[in-house]
């Protein structure tokens, strides 16, 4: 089944070029199933990037899907368009009175700055307590895990030092978890962040399982147990171009970066990198949206109160 996306969005036709099955919101009216309601709260600079991303994971999965997107309204967005935000995006204010099978919350460039610094911060801390009454699963990637650790368990910012960038080995940690179910025993996925995330620091936390984790990145992959919540630490999302184009930049800007590990080959930045994560992703992505979305999300959302084993 496909995802389901307005016609005219960008995404539409760059994903249909790449052969992923997306479907226009003309063909879905034809069809009379009951699709999955996710909403993509995007905090990433290049919006448009992000989405092309991150709904190229959300298709390889039999379920159809409504997709809708939500911005902040306290933050003024500098590289999309308005016109793009005016068209394809919503305001918390248009759907805090609706229910969602699924939220992604994806990452966002503020890994040195204090979450009291954050201009948003109080319209973010408003849609994570939303979101335990009103989604069945969200999915926070990267700095919004860092965030809703914060608001949801009083978890403390943790920062590196260096950032954390490159394409890292993990382990899992569960044999038979259901987020990691398909996953070989080890498996690569990229970082680009300031947070730390410590294995010890999160199994102290009550309520949450880690189902896979790295030596050098930490904690990769944990949710609670009650499946309402899910964090992935790093970017499988990501292109393969994402970590070059980071790098470069903070080149350019004479930040001194330190060579995203594991990345160029022959460590030589000049030379094209190869995404090896990418099957992993899509595995998590449809392993969320089976086991933590569709198996327990009531098929009338009206009543949000899933039952969860």
């Amino acid at each position: 089944m496909p995802i389901r996306i307005p016609d005219e969005l960008p995404a539409y036709r760059f994903l249909t070029e790449e052969n992923v099955f997306v479907m226009s919101d003309n063909r879905a009216l034809t069809q009379n199933i009951r699709p999955l309601n996710i909403l993509i709260l995007n905090l990433m600079p290049k919006k448009i990037e992000t989405e092309n991303q991150f709904l190229r994971l959300l298709s390889n999965t039999p379920l159809q899907l409504n997709i809708k997107l939500m911005r902040l309204v306290t933050h003024e967005s500098k590289n999309t368009p308005i016109e793009h935000l005016d068209n394809f995006y919503c305001s918390f204010d248009e759907i805090k009175d609706k229910n969602f099978d699924g939220l992604i919350v994806t990452g966002a460039p503020l890994g040195k700055v204090a979450f009291s610094e954050v201009s948003y911060w109080h319209e973010i801390e408003k849609i994570i307590h939303w979101s335990k009454d009103h989604v069945t699963s969200t999915l926070f990637v990267c700095w919004a895990v860092q965030a809703a650790l914060n608001i949801l368990y009083g978890l403390p910012k943790s920062t590196l030092i260096d950032k954390l960038s490159g394409v890292y080995q993990h382990n899992i940690t569960e044999a038979h978890g259901l987020l990691t179910r398909g996953f070989d025993d080890s498996f690569w996925a990229p970082h680009s962040r300031y947070a730390a995330f410590e294995v010890e620091t999160l199994e102290k936390l009550a309520g949450i399982d880690i189902f896979a984790k790295s030596e050098e990145a930490g904690a990769y992959l944990f949710a609670s147990k009650d499946k309402r919540q899910v964090f992935v630490t790093g970017h499988p999302e990501y292109d393969v171009h994402v970590l070059s184009d980071e790098y470069h930049r903070d080149i350019a800007a004479q930040l001194n970066p330190n060579l995203p590990v594991n990345y160029f080959p022959d460590n030589d930045s000049s030379k094209a990198p190869k995404a090896i994560w990418r099957s992993h992703a899509y595995l998590l992505f449809a392993n969320w949206l089976n086991y933590y979305v569709y198996q327990i999300t009531p098929y009338d959302l009206s009543v949000m109160n899933p039952t969860l084993d």
